[in-house]
């Protein structure tokens, strides 16, 4: 059950047609495309804060609607990962006639209140890469504190096999969750999947009371933004469902 509803109905057309031009990234950059950004209020723009503990940001034009899915302690869970990876859920719908191609690689988030740092969305593939090798680093460095501090053994392989199973539930979330290379139409109308973005430059540091973002996605015509917030007004509270 949705606690809070705002903005319009899906149905309608989307009329937040921002009249900026941003640098193709699917093109080879041979031209400018549109952006289409949403806008709280907006004909086509929704928002709604759910009992799952997710805002949801949902744009519609007359051919699809994307709605974006950010869970609401986001900001916390991403300081508890094995590294801080920011993750976004996306839902893409066509309700058109032809069909809308959607490149992952294509996207990146934008660290508002960090000097605007943006960062490209992560591979899944070689963000699993990275873990298994972080994982055997580790494996490595337990071994050897095991060898100088024996009377440790007991503590130190707890710790390897909880840093093991993180990573192990890591990875098969990657594999089974991740948002890849999608093409919609009327035959396979629906497409979802995690976005993950690495939240450590030397530009975003610590988490402020609340972040401001802009997630970009490049269609093939235009580029789509999301401009939020967690949380998205101050005090702002979802009651999960248990």
């Amino acid at each position: 059950m949705s606690l809070r509803r705002r903005c319009v109905s899906s149905t309608l057309p989307v009329c937040c047609l921002a009249l900026v031009l941003m640098p193709a990234t699917w093109a080879g950059d041979k031209a400018a495309l549109p952006t289409l950004r949403w806008a709280e209020s907006q004909p086509g723009c929704t928002f709604s804060a759910d009992d799952d503990g997710k805002y949801r940001y949902g744009l519609w034009t007359e051919e699809f609607g994307i709605i974006l899915a950010v869970d609401s302690q986001e900001l916390r869970k991403t300081a508890l990962r094995t590294e801080p990876i920011f993750a976004v859920l996306l839902t893409v719908r066509y309700r058109g006639q032809d069909s809308l191609s959607l490149r992952p690689a294509d996207s990146s988030l934008e660290f508002v209140k960090h000097y605007r740092d943006v960062q490209p969305a992560l591979d899944p593939d070689n963000l699993a890469t990275r873990f298994w090798n972080d994982t055997a680093r580790f494996s490595a460095q337990t071994e050897q504190e095991i060898r100088k501090h024996p009377e440790k053994k007991a503590d130190k392989e707890a710790a390897l096999q909880e840093h093991k199973n993180n990573v192990g539930q890591m990875l098969e979330f990657l594999k089974a969750r991740s948002l890849r290379e999608v093409k919609v139409d009327a035959n396979h109308p629906e497409a979802a999947g995690w976005l993950f973005f690495s939240a450590r430059s030397k530009w975003v540091g610590g988490w402020k009371k609340q972040e401001e973002f802009v997630l970009r996605i490049a269609l093939p015509d235009r580029t789509i933004e999301f401009p939020f917030a967690l949380p998205p007004s101050q005090g702002d509270l979802i009651l999960r469902r248990r």
